[in-house]
């Protein structure tokens, strides 16, 4: 019998036999996710939901707890702060303050308010007035929590309007099964809206991703013009509100500063009247004034005007 014969037979014995011994294979069983009802809508019906829900929303005003975490890969460790009670206060179109309060005592840990273009920001504790623009960018990497602008507070809190004459959205569906905290298998079904800003130079301006099990947003990825990843926020226990439908619970997470903020809402009040002192931060007498983007100063070098 020829080499080929002898390897022929051999090959034909060793599929007719595998199969029966039982000892060469072993079959599992593959763990199927729960059946969840799943939520359907358009891509339209997903750019209506964005854009009332961005036109009930005119003011709001929070007690909240604020978690900050700083770190991640290129420092190579995350430091977690001490969780602290804090007011977030905002007017449309671009108004924000926000204020942090020691532990304890109750403080100011810090005081910071930004009218859209400018900001500004007190930290008692280290007797420093900082003043910046939103628009103008620093990495320092000494101080991380100083790379974050307001405006980066105030887009992440606020779902934006989708201007259609500057702006088209697209839809993807994705459906992927995957293994959560507990290590049980669950569905994830979403709708992700592509926003992409049009004009000369067109980009992907940010993603807003929607469970299909309720059709409300939680996540959203903002992008640069370079298609970097400048903010996470994550959008999780909604509550209703006078047809408003507003996350109790919304992180912030800044992947280049390696900066994530969490803010938990403990009283929230929508749509009341905030008038424009509400947003003042006057420079407290005798402070080191920082300018964010230009070079440092004393406040006797450099005075900040408050009224701007």
């Amino acid at each position: 019998m020829s080499s080929f014969a002898r390897f022929r037979r051999a090959l034909f014995l060793l599929i007719t036999v595998v199969p029966l011994s039982g000892c060469l294979f072993r079959s599992r069983r593959v763990e199927q996710p729960p059946a969840v009802e799943l939520k359907s809508a358009s891509a339209q019906e997903l750019i209506n939901y964005v854009n009332s829900q961005a036109s009930r929303i005119r003011s709001l005003e929070a007690t909240v707890d604020i978690a900050t975490s700083v770190g991640g890969e290129k420092k190579g460790k995350v430091t977690d702060y001490e969780s602290i009670r804090g007011y977030v206060l905002v007017r449309k179109p671009e108004m924000l303050r926000m204020i942090g309060l020691m532990p304890i005592v109750r403080n100011r840990a810090f005081d910071m308010v930004s009218d859209g273009r400018d900001f500004k920001l007190w930290i008692p504790a280290k007797n420093r007035f900082i003043v910046g623009r939103n628009d103008v960018e620093i990495h320092n990497a000494t101080q991380p929590l100083e790379n974050v602008r307001p405006q980066n507070i105030y887009d992440a809190l606020l779902l934006r309007h989708i201007d259609p004459q500057n702006e088209i959205a697209v839809v993807e569906n994705e459906t992927a099964s995957i293994t959560d905290d507990k290590g049980h298998k669950v569905l994830r079904a979403e709708y992700i809206l592509d926003v992409i800003r049009t004009g000369e130079h067109a980009f992907l301006s940010r993603k807003i991703i929607f469970s299909r099990t309720d059709l409300l947003p939680h996540r959203q990825l903002l992008y640069d013009a370079e298609g970097n990843v400048v903010t996470i926020a994550r959008y999780e226990n909604y509550k209703a509100d006078s047809d408003v439908n507003f996350p109790w619970k919304i992180e912030v997470d800044r992947p280049q500063e390696e900066v994530d903020i969490t803010l938990s809402v403990v009283k929230i009040d929508l749509n009341q009247p905030l008038p424009d002192d509400r947003f003042v931060l006057e420079q407290p007498p005798g402070v080191e004034v920082v300018h964010l983007d230009k070079s440092q100063t004393s406040s006797a070098e450099r005075p900040v005007d408050c009224n701007h």
